[in-house]
């Protein structure tokens, strides 16, 4: 089915390290004037019509471009978007125009329950196309494109059909939205699975990608002594996953690099020195390609 959608406009986030934005690191914000590229926060903790947090966000937009990740749209749902959900949504975006939105490519509501998870879904036909069809609807509402993505995942479904890179392109090519290219939820996913972290970036549709993402992840082990990985969101990134995220960009060049951080936040420049590495990271590919080209 072709992508009969008009054509939204694009991320428009710079070719830099952002960081998600926590009330905590507000006085160091507001005092030091970092060097950020953007800022990110989650839709659903701004979705009140006022008060402390939106003086925060206002004070925070001025200063950065402003990236928007929901969690709570329920993409992959069985059932239908939540209507009252988009509209605030909507406000919210229309509010601030953001550089960028962005969800998940996950479910998260059963018939008139919210699920506090991002749950994984099978790559059928069926969910490309329930998936396509919610994509499509928020695209419309929200008036601007979104990006999607890519999961971290514990378990697999004997009724996929459909390669995940694969499942996204086809969503990707179909409606017209971008791609948000976890390279943490790649290490996890891989290594759960036993897949090869380098082999899935390469597959990867990486003409779609708007914005990364980069976060910590816990290592434990399994009753069977298997070697697990939890995105966590709670400390660095590791070696490993930065050493992917240079082969992301072998293959992409430089592109908006957020840094994940959600539970057990850090002092602010711990936070920052991350930022940093990332954006001394897209540096070099910058430097490479300049002497490449001379």
């Amino acid at each position: 089915m072709p992508n009969t959608s008009p054509s939204f406009t694009p991320s428009q986030l710079p070719a830099r390290a952002g960081i998600g934005l926590k009330a905590e690191h507000r006085t160091d914000i507001l005092d030091q004037n970092p060097d950020l590229g953007f800022v990110e926060i989650h839709a659903e903790n701004y979705m009140g019509e006022g008060g402390a947090p939106h003086r925060f966000l206002e004070e925070m937009a001025e200063r950065y471009p402003l990236s928007i990740h929901g969690v709570g749209l329920s993409i992959g749902g069985a059932g239908p978007l939540d209507k009252a959900h988009l509209t605030r949504l909507r406000h919210l975006l229309d509010r601030y125009r953001p550089a960028s939105f962005s969800e998940h490519l996950a479910w998260s509501t059963h018939q008139d329950q919210f699920l506090n998870d991002l749950l994984p879904l099978p790559y059928t036909n069926a969910t490309l196309d329930r998936v396509a069809s919610h994509v499509d609807e928020v695209q419309q509402t929200l008036g601007r494109q979104m990006l999607l993505e890519n999961p971290s995942t514990y378990l697999l479904f004997e009724e996929s059909t459909i390669e995940e890179t694969e499942f996204l392109r086809r969503i990707a090519e179909r409606t017209g939205c971008g791609l948000l290219f976890d390279v943490n939820n790649v290490m996890v996913t891989c290594t759960n699975h036993g897949f090869d972290p380098v082999a899935y970036i390469d597959r990867f549709p990486v003409q779609f990608v708007g914005e990364i993402h980069l976060a910590g992840h816990e290592e434990i082990e399994d009753e069977a002594g298997q070697r697990v990985l939890v995105d966590t969101h709670d400390r660095n990134v590791s070696k490993d996953v930065f050493g992917l995220y240079r082969h992301a960009l072998s293959r992409l060049g430089p592109v908006a690099t957020l840094i994940e951080w959600d539970n057990d936040v850090p002092d602010f420049e711990t936070l920052f020195a991350e930022a940093r590495m990332a954006d001394a990271i897209m540096a070099d590919f910058v430097s490479a390609s300049v002497e490449a080209a001379q």
